[in-house]
C-alpha cells in the first residue's frame, strides 16, 4: 500500500481551486444575468474582451507548462554542469542566452537559478538566466509575434521584447550576483540543499507521474494569474473612464510607469502577457514593451518567491536595476518605431 502511494504524484492543490474558482464563475454568471445585470452593455464588453484574451493566451499557458515539466522532469541537472566551468565573463552572457535553450516561465526561472547557483554556476550567471529565461524563450517570443501580428507589429514587438529581455538580464546578472553566492541565497536554499523541496511529486514517483503532476500544477497555477490579468484588462478597457486613460498616455514616462505598475500587480505569466499587453491600445507601443519587459522580472508573485529564494536586500537590488533601464528602453523603443 505504501509503495502504491509513493508512486502516485500528490494531487495538485490548484486543481480544487480551479474548479472552485470555475464554479463560482458560473454562478456569478446565473446570478448576473437573473439580475438583468449581465445585458448591460459595459457588461457584455468586459465579458467579450475578458474571454477572448483568456481564449488566445490559455495554449500558450499550456505549451510553457509543457516544455517546463520536460525540463524539470527528463533534463538531468549536470546538462547545465559544463556552464559552471566558463569564465565568469562567459558565464553571464551564455547564461541569458540559455534562457533560449531552456524555456521556463518567470515562476520556473527562480528554483532553476537556484539550483543553478548551488551547483557552482558563477550568482551573476544564475541571476542573468533567472531574468532572460521568461522573456528571451522561444514560447514567449513566440506568442508575443502572434499577440502583435495582427496590428502589423509582430517583428518589432518580438525584436524589442528579446533585445530589451536580454540587455536587462545582463545588466542584473552583473549588478545582483557580485555578492557570491553564501550572501545572495537564503540559507534554507544554501549550496548543500540544492534541491529545497521544488518538486510537486514524492522521490519514488515514475517519470510519467512527475511529468503529469508538473504539467497540472504548472498550468492551473500560471493559468489562475493569466485570469485575473486578463479580468484587469478588460476592467481598464470597458470600466475606466477613457478620461482617465487619455491623462496617463499623454506623456510617455507616465504611460511607460502606469503599465509597469498594471504588470507589477496583475502577475501574468510571460508566455501569455502579450495577449493582455496588446489589448491596451490607447497606450503608446513603449508602455507596452515596458509591461512585457518588466512583469516577467518583477511582479507579485516573484516578490514572494524571490524573497523565499535570496536573502531580502536581493528583490531591493533587482527593482533598483529593472526600473530605470526598462523605462529607458522602453523610451528609446518609442522613439526608434515612431
Amino acid at each position: 500500500m505504501a509503495a502504491t502511494e509513493a508512486l502516485a504524484p500528490r494531487r495538485p492543490a490548484a486543481v480544487g481551486l480551479w474548479t472552485l474558482t470555475t464554479a463560482g464563475a458560473v454562478a456569478a454568471g446565473i446570478v448576473l444575468r437573473m439580475l438583468g445585470i449581465a445585458e448591460d452593455p459595459t457588461a457584455q464588453s468586459f465579458a467579450i474582451v475578458f474571454t477572448a484574451i483568456v481564449v488566445e493566451a490559455l495554449p500558450f499557458v499550456l505549451l510553457g507548462a509543457f516544455v517546463a515539466a520536460v525540463l524539470e522532469v527528463y533534463v538531468p541537472e549536470r546538462a547545465f554542469a559544463g556552464l559552471g566551468r566558463l569564465p565568469v565573463g562567459l558565464q553571464l552572457p551564455a547564461a541569458a542566452l540559455g534562457g533560449f535553450v531552456f524555456p521556463v516561465c518567470e515562476c520556473g526561472s527562480v528554483p532553476v537559478a537556484r539550483r543553478l547557483i548551488a551547483k557552482g554556476v558563477n550568482p551573476s550567471a544564475g541571476v542573468a538566466f533567472m531574468v532572460a529565461a521568461p522573456i528571451f524563450n522561444p514560447v514567449v517570443l513566440g506568442s508575443t509575434w502572434v499577440a502583435y501580428e495582427a496590428r502589423g507589429l509582430g517583428m518589432e514587438m518580438l525584436l524589442g521584447r528579446g533585445t530589451l529581455g536580454l540587455l536587462l538580464a545582463l545588466l542584473v546578472g552583473w549588478g545582483v550576483g557580485g555578492d557570491g553566492a553564501g550572501r545572495l541565497l537564503k540559507m534554507r536554499f544554501g549550496i548543500d540543499d540544492p534541491g529545497g523541496g521544488d518538486s510537486c511529486c514524492s522521490p519514488h514517483a515514475s517519470k510519467s507521474h512527475a511529468f503529469a503532476a508538473h504539467l497540472t500544477n504548472d498550468f492551473f497555477y500560471m493559468g489562475r494569474f493569466l485570469i485575473l490579468g486578463a479580468a484587469l484588462a478588460a476592467v481598464i478597457q470597458t470600466v475606466v473612464p477613457q478620461a482617465i486613460l487619455g491623462s496617463a498616455v499623454s506623456v510617455p514616462l507616465i504611460a511607460v510607469l502606469a503599465l509597469m505598475a498594471v504588470a507589477f500587480v496583475s502577475s501574468l505569466c510571460s508566455e501569455a502577457d502579450a495577449f493582455v499587453a496588446v489589448s491596451f491600445t490607447s497606450f503608446p507601443l513603449g508602455s507596452q514593451l515596458a509591461f512585457l519587459v518588466f512583469g516577467p522580472v518583477l511582479d507579485l508573485k516573484l516578490f514572494f518567491l524571490y524573497n523565499a529564494t535570496f536573502r531580502r536586500k536581493v528583490v531591493g537590488s533587482i527593482a533598483a536595476a529593472a526600473i530605470p533601464v526598462t523605462v529607458a528602453g522602453a523610451l528609446w523603443f518609442e522613439v526608434l518605431v515612431k
